[in-house]
């Protein structure tokens, strides 16, 4: 992982623990690593975050909602 793909992750991290305060930041990490880990042989890195952001977003937005969602 370049750098720059590793400080928009932290960017990421930072803003869905402040977006989702009812969710302990150790899971929002979980959350995050699986969202990387399907993304790991993507060749565009240039999205990486962006699609990490959007895929935990919609798993927090389940989670906090009460509602079951398989990814």
């Amino acid at each position: 992982m370049r750098n720059d793909e590793a400080t928009q992750i932290r960017f990421v991290r930072d803003r869905l623990t402040e977006h989702y305060p009812q969710v302990s930041p150790g899971i929002i990490a979980e959350i995050i690593a699986r969202a990387q880990a399907a993304l790991t042989d993507a060749r565009v890195r240039t999205f990486v975050p962006l699609l990490v952001e959007r895929r935990a977003r919609i798993e927090l937005s389940a989670v906090t909602s009460g509602a079951i969602l398989t990814l």
